[in-house]
Protein backbone atom coordinates (compact mmCIF):
# COMPACT_ATOMS: atom_id res chain seq x y z
CA UNK A 1 0.00 0.00 0.00
CA UNK A 2 1.25 3.49 -0.86
CA UNK A 3 1.01 6.03 1.95
CA UNK A 4 1.73 9.73 2.29
CA UNK A 5 4.58 10.01 4.79
CA UNK A 6 3.14 12.98 6.68
CA UNK A 7 -0.08 11.05 7.34
CA UNK A 8 1.86 8.50 9.42
CA UNK A 9 3.13 11.10 11.88
CA UNK A 10 1.38 10.69 15.22
CA UNK A 11 0.40 7.05 14.65
CA UNK A 12 0.39 5.01 17.87
CA UNK A 13 3.17 2.44 18.18
CA UNK A 14 2.02 -0.65 20.03
CA UNK A 15 4.63 -3.03 21.40
CA UNK A 16 3.54 -6.55 22.28
CA UNK A 17 2.89 -5.47 25.87
CA UNK A 18 1.77 -1.86 25.60
CA UNK A 19 1.96 1.43 23.73
CA UNK A 20 5.45 2.96 23.54
CA UNK A 21 4.69 6.28 21.85
CA UNK A 22 3.92 7.63 18.41
CA UNK A 23 5.60 7.97 15.03
CA UNK A 24 7.74 11.11 14.97
CA UNK A 25 9.82 10.74 11.80
CA UNK A 26 11.62 8.33 9.48
CA UNK A 27 15.32 8.22 8.64
CA UNK A 28 16.15 7.05 5.13
CA UNK A 29 19.29 6.17 3.22
CA UNK A 30 19.75 8.45 0.22
CA UNK A 31 21.68 5.74 -1.65
CA UNK A 32 18.70 3.43 -2.09
CA UNK A 33 15.88 5.48 -0.48
CA UNK A 34 14.89 2.70 1.89
CA UNK A 35 13.63 3.68 5.32
CA UNK A 36 16.30 2.67 7.80
CA UNK A 37 14.79 3.79 11.09
CA UNK A 38 11.44 4.81 12.53
CA UNK A 39 11.90 7.64 15.05
CA UNK A 40 9.68 7.31 18.12
CA UNK A 41 8.12 10.17 20.04
CA UNK A 42 8.10 8.32 23.33
CA UNK A 43 6.47 11.07 25.40
CA UNK A 44 7.34 10.69 29.06
CA UNK A 45 8.57 7.10 28.62
CA UNK A 46 12.34 7.08 27.99
CA UNK A 47 12.03 10.82 27.43
CA UNK A 48 15.73 11.37 28.13
CA UNK A 49 16.80 9.45 25.03
CA UNK A 50 16.08 8.97 21.35
CA UNK A 51 14.42 5.70 20.36
CA UNK A 52 14.86 4.25 16.87
CA UNK A 53 13.11 1.13 15.57
CA UNK A 54 14.03 -0.87 12.51
CA UNK A 55 11.17 -1.08 9.94
CA UNK A 56 11.40 -4.87 9.93
CA UNK A 57 9.91 -4.77 13.45
CA UNK A 58 6.68 -3.24 12.13
CA UNK A 59 3.92 -5.83 12.11
CA UNK A 60 0.20 -5.36 11.60
CA UNK A 61 -1.05 -1.96 10.47
CA UNK A 62 -4.33 -0.71 11.90
CA UNK A 63 -4.81 2.32 9.67
CA UNK A 64 -8.45 2.72 10.69
CA UNK A 65 -7.30 3.62 14.20
CA UNK A 66 -3.94 5.15 13.28
CA UNK A 67 -1.74 2.50 14.85
CA UNK A 68 1.21 0.27 13.97
CA UNK A 69 2.06 -2.92 15.80
CA UNK A 70 5.71 -3.40 16.80
CA UNK A 71 6.91 -6.99 17.19
CA UNK A 72 9.03 -6.16 20.24
CA UNK A 73 8.40 -5.93 23.96
CA UNK A 74 8.80 -2.67 25.85
CA UNK A 75 11.79 -4.20 27.65
CA UNK A 76 13.45 -5.02 24.32
CA UNK A 77 12.96 -1.45 23.14
CA UNK A 78 14.19 -0.03 26.44
CA UNK A 79 17.31 -2.17 26.15
CA UNK A 80 18.25 -0.82 22.72
CA UNK A 81 21.48 1.21 22.36
CA UNK A 82 21.09 4.67 23.86
CA UNK A 83 21.15 7.71 21.60
CA UNK A 84 20.85 11.18 23.04
CA UNK A 85 18.43 13.60 21.39
CA UNK A 86 21.33 15.81 20.31
CA UNK A 87 23.50 12.91 19.13
CA UNK A 88 23.72 12.24 15.37
CA UNK A 89 23.26 8.69 14.14
CA UNK A 90 26.76 7.72 13.07
CA UNK A 91 27.68 4.64 11.07
CA UNK A 92 29.02 3.05 14.25
CA UNK A 93 25.79 3.80 16.12
CA UNK A 94 23.77 2.43 13.22
CA UNK A 95 25.75 -0.79 13.20
CA UNK A 96 25.19 -1.26 16.93
CA UNK A 97 21.45 -0.79 16.36
CA UNK A 98 21.40 -3.28 13.50
CA UNK A 99 23.27 -5.76 15.67
CA UNK A 100 20.88 -5.28 18.58
CA UNK A 101 17.75 -5.70 16.48
CA UNK A 102 19.25 -8.57 14.49
CA UNK A 103 18.73 -6.69 11.24
CA UNK A 104 20.96 -6.26 8.21
CA UNK A 105 22.34 -2.87 7.10
CA UNK A 106 21.57 -4.07 3.55
CA UNK A 107 17.88 -4.62 4.37
CA UNK A 108 15.69 -3.02 1.72
CA UNK A 109 12.35 -4.64 2.43
CA UNK A 110 12.77 -7.11 -0.42
CA UNK A 111 11.18 -4.78 -2.96
CA UNK A 112 13.95 -3.52 -5.25
CA UNK A 113 14.36 -5.75 -8.27
CA UNK A 114 10.85 -7.19 -7.94
CA UNK A 115 8.72 -4.69 -9.80
CA UNK A 116 10.41 -1.56 -8.49
CA UNK A 117 11.53 1.26 -10.70
CA UNK A 118 15.16 0.32 -10.23
CA UNK A 119 17.60 -1.92 -8.46
CA UNK A 120 20.08 -0.17 -6.15
CA UNK A 121 22.82 -2.23 -7.77
CA UNK A 122 22.13 -1.14 -11.35
CA UNK A 123 21.37 1.98 -13.35
CA UNK A 124 17.74 2.90 -12.66
CA UNK A 125 16.00 2.27 -16.02
CA UNK A 126 13.52 5.09 -15.60
CA UNK A 127 16.24 7.72 -15.49
CA UNK A 128 19.39 5.95 -16.70
CA UNK A 129 21.74 7.17 -13.98
CA UNK A 130 24.13 5.50 -11.60
CA UNK A 131 23.38 5.57 -7.86
CA UNK A 132 24.34 8.75 -6.06
CA UNK A 133 27.93 8.56 -4.83
CA UNK A 134 29.00 12.15 -4.22
CA UNK A 135 29.55 11.49 -0.52
CA UNK A 136 31.77 8.45 -0.21
CA UNK A 137 31.70 6.40 2.97
CA UNK A 138 35.37 7.25 3.47
CA UNK A 139 34.27 10.79 4.20
CA UNK A 140 32.52 9.65 7.37
CA UNK A 141 34.16 10.83 10.54
CA UNK A 142 34.04 8.63 13.62
CA UNK A 143 31.41 9.94 15.98
CA UNK A 144 29.84 12.18 13.31
CA UNK A 145 26.52 11.68 11.61
CA UNK A 146 26.20 9.39 8.62
CA UNK A 147 25.81 11.81 5.67
CA UNK A 148 23.69 9.26 3.77
CA UNK A 149 21.12 9.00 6.58
CA UNK A 150 18.51 11.73 6.24
CA UNK A 151 15.32 12.69 8.03
CA UNK A 152 12.06 12.72 6.08
CA UNK A 153 10.89 15.71 8.13
CA UNK A 154 14.13 17.62 7.61
CA UNK A 155 14.25 17.07 3.84
CA UNK A 156 10.63 18.16 3.39
CA UNK A 157 10.63 21.70 1.91
CA UNK A 158 14.06 21.26 0.30
CA UNK A 159 14.32 23.14 -2.99
CA UNK A 160 14.39 21.04 -6.15
CA UNK A 161 16.66 21.86 -9.09
CA UNK A 162 16.33 20.31 -12.54
CA UNK A 163 19.31 20.26 -14.91
CA UNK A 164 18.32 23.69 -16.25
CA UNK A 165 16.92 25.46 -13.20
CA UNK A 166 14.62 25.27 -10.16
CA UNK A 167 11.21 23.62 -10.37
CA UNK A 168 9.79 23.75 -6.84
CA UNK A 169 10.21 22.16 -3.44
CA UNK A 170 9.63 18.81 -1.74
CA UNK A 171 6.19 18.72 -0.17
CA UNK A 172 5.97 15.09 0.91
CA UNK A 173 7.03 11.52 0.30
CA UNK A 174 5.07 8.46 -0.81
CA UNK A 175 6.03 5.37 1.18
CA UNK A 176 5.42 1.77 0.18
CA UNK A 177 4.45 -0.05 3.38
CA UNK A 178 5.14 -3.46 1.84
CA UNK A 179 8.86 -2.80 1.96
CA UNK A 180 9.16 0.52 3.83
CA UNK A 181 10.90 2.46 1.13
CA UNK A 182 10.25 5.82 -0.48
CA UNK A 183 8.51 5.11 -3.79
CA UNK A 184 7.98 8.74 -4.88
CA UNK A 185 8.95 12.27 -3.90
CA UNK A 186 6.04 14.74 -4.05
CA UNK A 187 7.14 18.01 -5.66
CA UNK A 188 5.12 21.22 -5.31
CA UNK A 189 5.74 23.32 -8.44
CA UNK A 190 3.23 26.11 -7.68
CA UNK A 191 5.77 28.93 -8.04
CA UNK A 192 6.44 27.82 -11.62
CA UNK A 193 3.30 25.97 -12.74
CA UNK A 194 0.45 27.07 -10.41
CA UNK A 195 -1.50 24.31 -8.74
CA UNK A 196 0.60 21.45 -10.06
CA UNK A 197 2.09 18.65 -8.01
CA UNK A 198 4.19 15.91 -9.58
CA UNK A 199 5.60 12.61 -8.38
CA UNK A 200 9.20 11.72 -9.10
CA UNK A 201 11.07 8.54 -8.44
CA UNK A 202 13.86 9.22 -5.94
CA UNK A 203 16.21 7.70 -8.48
CA UNK A 204 15.91 10.93 -10.45
CA UNK A 205 17.87 12.56 -7.62
CA UNK A 206 21.57 12.91 -8.32
CA UNK A 207 22.46 14.80 -5.14
CA UNK A 208 20.99 15.77 -1.80
CA UNK A 209 22.72 18.92 -0.57
CA UNK A 210 21.88 19.23 3.11
CA UNK A 211 23.95 22.39 3.49
CA UNK A 212 21.98 24.24 0.80
CA UNK A 213 18.72 22.44 1.61
CA UNK A 214 18.16 21.32 -1.95
CA UNK A 215 18.10 18.26 -4.15
CA UNK A 216 19.28 18.05 -7.75
CA UNK A 217 17.77 15.97 -10.54
CA UNK A 218 18.99 14.60 -13.83
CA UNK A 219 15.74 15.75 -15.47
CA UNK A 220 15.00 18.94 -17.37
CA UNK A 221 12.37 21.44 -16.27
CA UNK A 222 10.28 20.56 -19.33
CA UNK A 223 10.37 16.84 -18.53
CA UNK A 224 9.00 17.57 -15.06
CA UNK A 225 6.47 20.15 -16.29
CA UNK A 226 5.05 17.70 -18.84
CA UNK A 227 4.75 14.79 -16.41
CA UNK A 228 1.31 13.65 -15.21
CA UNK A 229 -0.06 15.91 -12.48
CA UNK A 230 -0.97 14.35 -9.15
CA UNK A 231 -3.70 15.38 -6.74
CA UNK A 232 -3.39 14.31 -3.12
CA UNK A 233 -7.04 13.21 -3.20
CA UNK A 234 -6.30 10.76 -6.02
CA UNK A 235 -5.24 7.18 -5.55
CA UNK A 236 -1.89 6.14 -6.97
CA UNK A 237 -3.05 3.12 -8.90
CA UNK A 238 -1.45 0.98 -11.59
CA UNK A 239 -2.97 3.13 -14.34
CA UNK A 240 -1.42 6.33 -12.96
CA UNK A 241 1.94 4.66 -12.42
CA UNK A 242 1.84 3.33 -15.97
CA UNK A 243 1.28 6.85 -17.32
CA UNK A 244 4.08 8.16 -15.14
CA UNK A 245 6.51 5.49 -16.23
CA UNK A 246 5.51 5.89 -19.87
CA UNK A 247 6.24 9.62 -19.66
CA UNK A 248 9.75 8.87 -18.43
CA UNK A 249 10.25 6.13 -21.05
CA UNK A 250 10.33 3.33 -18.53
CA UNK A 251 9.42 -0.11 -19.98
CA UNK A 252 5.93 -1.27 -19.02
CA UNK A 253 5.83 -3.59 -16.04
CA UNK A 254 3.58 -4.77 -13.27
CA UNK A 255 3.63 -2.51 -10.25
CA UNK A 256 1.96 -4.86 -7.80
Amino acid sequence: MLLVASALKGYDLEATDGTIGTVSDFLFNDKNWSLQWLVVDNGTWLSERRVLLHPSSIGAKAYERHALAIALTKAQIEGSPEIRHDQPVSRQTGLSLYDYYGASPLWDGGYFGNGAIASPLSSPPIYGQTPMDSRDDEDLIDGGGDPHLLSVAAVTDYHVDATDGPIGHIENFIIDDACWEIRYVVIDTRHFWPGKHVLLSPHAVTEVDWLRHEIRLNLSREAVRASPAWNSDDLIDAEFEMRLHTHYNCPARSFY
